[in-house]
């Protein structure tokens, strides 16, 4: 089945591409979170007039991430977690934890645009992944530490 890709989906396309999908794959997700259009007649006249939207709102989306990734470039974080003797942590940080932190220190950033690819479970300095945009990432400095 062929969609209109209205958002980026990761490993599928960007916003305003045509792709060929699985039609399950479409139905059960894509069309019902708004992710895509069919490909009909007159969506395919739409797209036309979309893709200049698209790119306008595109450049705005990447020139705010750079704003923010500039920002947020000497950022250091710190978490306290409780922990065994052996600096293993009961429990782990997590993407949603690592937001919270920085929306403590007034940086609004979706725990989906975290990038770790496991919890951290361990006390200690760790470089955190965040990709703001599709082409505007950055690293962020988390210090886990022990709760007393």
């Amino acid at each position: 089945m062929q969609i209109i890709l209205q958002e980026d989906v990761e490993k599928l396309g960007t916003r305003g591409q045509l792709v060929e999908v699985a039609e399950g794959y479409a139905r059960n997700f894509l069309l019902p979170r708004k992710l895509a259009l069919e490909a009909t007649a007159g969506n395919m006249k739409r797209l036309e007039k979309m893709r200049a939207a698209f790119a306008l709102k595109e450049a705005t989306e990447k020139g705010d991430a750079q704003k923010l990734a500039e920002l947020l470039a000497g950022v250091s974080l710190e978490i306290a977690r409780k922990a065994g003797e052996t600096d293993q942590l009961f429990g782990s940080v997590t993407p949603a934890d690592i937001a919270e932190a920085l929306a403590a220190k007034g940086f609004t950033v979706d725990k989906r645009k975290i990038a770790l690819t496991e919890p951290i479970k361990l006390v200690g300095e760790f470089d955190v992944p965040v990709k703001l945009h599709r082409e505007v990432a950055l690293t962020v400095k988390l210090v886990v530490k022990k709760e007393e």
